[in-house]
């Protein structure tokens, strides 16, 4: 496999994540077809490890907004021989709080992703994904306890 076509697979990876975030049903399947079953996703007040559970992980997170859209830049893949990649990328998440939801109606957040995959029998898939914030405007969402 050459380099443009493993980085196009990689960058798609994070791509089909993002998308699924918005509008897929995230169940295990899902999360099978993006992560290894080592994966690790770190948000800045939350992380989980592991495969098992991350589709739960998203929805419960998620199910703090009526609606969310995140639109990231082009994924800048660097490959490391033809087993592993870093990626990185510019992520904007409008998050839409649900209509009883006390303060302003939208909280969105600049991030910066960062990303590894590796090739896996079952081909690429990401092994980490972060999100390092940094800006935001709106009304963060509420901790769990509270809703």
């Amino acid at each position: 496999m050459n380099s443009v076509t493993a980085a196009a697979e990689i960058s798609t990876l994070l791509d089909r994540y993002l998308i699924g975030l918005d509008d897929d049903k995230l169940n295990d399947a899902w999360a099978s077809a993006l992560f290894s079953d080592d994966a690790r996703v770190e948000f800045p007040m939350a992380r989980h490890e592991g495969i098992e559970g991350l589709a739960d992980w998203h929805r419960q997170a998620l199910e703090a907004f009526a609606r969310t859209q995140h639109l990231n830049s082009p994924a800048v893949v660097d490959l490391s021989g033809d087993e592993r990649a870093v990626l990185r990328a510019n992520l904007v998440s409008t998050h839409v709080h649900h209509p009883d939801t006390p303060g302003d109606p939208l909280f969105v957040a600049g991030t910066l992703v960062h990303g590894e995959a590796r090739r896996t029998e079952r081909g690429w898939r990401l092994t980490e994904l972060s999100f390092r914030l940094v800006w935001s405007t709106g009304t963060p969402p509420r901790p769990q306890d509270d809703r």
